[in-house]
């Protein structure tokens, strides 16, 4: 029984020190130092109907993107395309709603889903069998689906007016002081993170990322992975894309201009990293958090918009080149073990 009681406080202290050596937790006091800072100085920033909201509001289309890339960037992939999927999502969902009025609204959100799972398997079979960098090909096909989108919609934009109430509704709505949203965004977030870590497909992604050429030896799917990686992410952006529609209500050829990078760099910021094989989901989304509080927190210092987006770079530069460390690091482990 003593051995059993020494034992436990081993256990919680092993289970601490993890805890506090994940890159999340890094990551999440990061984001803690920003939002208390900026309360700080204005405590509506977080003290307030409208900042508790904004708090959760303004980063749920970005978490449900996040989520998406992370997955594709853990197979050693990314994916440049999912702000024109957004887009196009987007004004394909409010198309349906202007043409189509009788349709139910849970059928145009399954069909915007459809479109972005439809884009994304085309990134997937160009980079599965084309043997391409998915940097190049999803590069192509951002500056397709977008021209697309410019040649269908021209000057036109969907307005609110358009939109059905109810749908409408549900985008400002909130359930115990938490936006819709936001709680849509957290589905998809627990969805993704038991996929990545209980399933056995979730866990050859990280196999993939890990090292390729060992997949295919091992003869683990990485054509079928690859596909279901790029699906998933474009689906997720058809998901985004819905929410777009439901928070803003207005869709111009405009919508979801620049998202990939901002979704890129949630990942990477959050620990995902982009030589694949590592990260978590949950990371990205804390670094979704991170990036829109620093956007929403840094006017609040004062501090202008140039130097916004230096920050915001910085953060990039610095998590791959931590990335870079740590696998460095872990390499020269596992050789002085092996010796």
């Amino acid at each position: 029984m003593s051995t059993a009681v020494a034992a436990e406080p081993a256990s919680t202290r092993s289970r601490l020190k993890s805890l506090l050596q994940a890159r999340e937790t890094g990551i999440m006091l990061a984001f803690l130092i920003v939002l208390g800072t900026a309360t700080a100085i204005n405590p509506n920033f977080l003290f307030s109907s409208d900042g508790w909201r904004d708090l959760f509001l303004t980063p749920s289309i970005l978490v449900v993107l996040a989520v998406g890339q992370a997955m594709v960037i853990i197979t050693r992939n990314v994916d440049l395309s999912v702000g024109s999927v957004l887009g196009l999502t987007a004004f394909v969902t409010g198309r349906l709603f202007v043409g189509a009025p009788g349709l139910p609204v849970f059928v145009v959100v399954l069909a915007g889903i459809g479109v972005g799972v439809l884009l994304g398997l085309i990134n997937g079979l160009l980079v599965a069998y084309a043997k391409a960098p998915a940097l190049v090909i999803t590069l192509g096909t951002l500056y397709v689906y977008r021209g697309v989108m410019l040649s269908w919609a021209g000057s036109d934009r969907i307005n609110a007016g358009d939109i059905p109430s109810s749908f409408l509704s549900f985008g400002t709505s909130s359930v115990l002081g938490i936006p819709s949203l936001a709680i849509v965004s957290f589905v998809v977030l627990a969805v993704a993170a038991v996929c990545l870590r209980d399933l056995r497909g979730g866990r050859e992604f990280y196999a993939l990322g890990s090292d390729p050429s060992a997949s295919v030896l091992y003869g683990l799917p990485v054509v079928k992975r690859t596909l279901i990686a790029f699906a998933a992410s474009g689906g997720l952006a058809g998901l985004a894309g819905v929410m777009y529609v439901a928070r803003y209500g207005t869709i111009s050829s405009g919508a979801g201009l620049g998202m990939e990078l901002e979704a890129v760099g949630a990942a990477v910021i959050g620990g995902v990293a982009i030589f694949g094989g590592s990260g978590t989901v949950l990371g990205a989304a804390i670094g979704a958090y991170l990036l829109t509080t620093i956007n929403r927190g840094l006017p609040i210092l004062g501090i202008q918009d140039f130097w916004q987006r230096a920050v915001v770079g910085l953060l990039i530069i610095g998590a791959i080149v931590l990335d870079k460390v740590l696998a460095d690091r872990q390499h020269r482990k596992l050789m002085a073990e092996r010796d």
